[in-house]
């Protein structure tokens, strides 16, 4: 069986939290080679930064309690 990688920064990728990627803002995140990628909600349709490295694990910070995301 051969395995697939997911490409977590790939525009429309929806986490297993319902945060999808919008865009790459071409700003630096904080995280080393990192760049802030635009989230938004697919529960509440909530939008803010996070970096490339996090999508996979990201929580909405209006209504999942996750992490502040960067302003847009």
């Amino acid at each position: 069986m051969g395995s697939q990688s997911v490409v977590t920064t790939a525009i429309g990728f929806k986490n297993r939290k319902g945060q999808v990627v919008v865009r790459n803002t071409g700003h630096r995140g904080v995280d080393l080679s990192q760049y802030i990628y635009q989230l938004a909600c697919g529960k509440c349709g909530h939008n803010y930064g996070a970096n490339g490295s996090d999508i996979y694990e990201r929580k909405c910070p209006a209504c999942q309690d996750g992490e502040p995301g960067f302003v847009l």
